[in-house]
């Protein structure tokens, strides 16, 4: 026996000799339009926008204001669509770009968390002893303040950096430009890096061993950092001994 509505997406089914068959149709279609390849104005806005564009998506924060906002579990989807809001709960799984973000972000159930993974790993070759060399990547996004950021994600002592690359993914406030580098060496990945959303930088180095834990750090070029985003990732290789027998 069928509920009114599908069990992930909330589409609600056509009844059986049910009249005006379109309605259901009709609401089933704009939930798709808004669910399918989803993609979120923001998930920062915490005022109910006055004009909102038909369609368009929120992922709504804690503590949300507005007529239809308000009262709203953080975390659901606000749909605007004819005049009317809709508050969709997603399940867990869904996928969404962010736009003001230029990220995905996934459900786990709970809250919505970047799809980048902040740590991913490739075993590039392993001895019949289970010596390892690993390909690996350490990605984080960071907000920006003061005269410099570090990053929470450090190059890991015994590892072999080969570039650590950024995106500005809000613009950056405050600063003219900025550096990327550790403590000691500014710029060592980049100098002078771009501050408008989407700039980027690949910062290529001659293979570097450290010896111990590692933070990047993004200083600020021609005044403190006031607000923005940037995503760093660490390109490295990685070692392990031979298994113990």
């Amino acid at each position: 026996m069928f509920d009114d509505v599908t069990p992930r997406l909330g589409l609600p089914y056509v009844a059986a000799a049910q009249a005006q068959k379109h309605i259901p149709i009709n609401e089933s279609l704009a939930r798709l339009d808004g669910l399918v390849q989803l993609a979120v104005e923001s998930r920062a806005v915490s005022a109910q926008p006055a004009a909102p564009s038909s369609g368009g998506v929120w992922i709504l924060p804690a503590a949300a204001t507005g007529d239809a906002w308000a009262g709203q579990p953080a975390g659901t989807l606000m749909r605007f669509e004819a005049g009317a809001w809709e508050a969709l709960a997603p399940a867990e799984g869904v996928l969404a770009w962010l736009k003001d973000e230029n990220q995905m972000v996934v459900f786990d159930g709970a809250a919505w968390t970047p799809l980048s993974a902040t740590f991913r790993s490739l075993t590039a070759a392993a001895s019949p002893g289970l010596a390892t060399t690993r390909l690996e990547i350490l990605e984080q996004e960071v907000s920006l303040s003061g005269a410099s950021t570090a990053t929470s994600i450090a190059i890991p002592s015994r590892a072999i950096v080969l570039a650590v690359s950024t995106r500005t993914t809000i613009a950056v406030t405050g600063a003219s430009a900025y550096n990327c580098g550790v403590a000691g060496d500014a710029s060592k990945f980049g100098g002078a890096l771009g501050v408008a959303k989407n700039a980027s930088n690949i910062g290529v180095i001659g293979p570097t061993a450290y010896y111990s834990d590692t933070p990047v750090v993004l200083t600020a070029v021609g005044g403190n950092f006031v607000g923005g985003k940037v995503r760093v990732a660490i390109h490295l290789l990685r070692f392990d001994a031979p298994a113990s027998i």
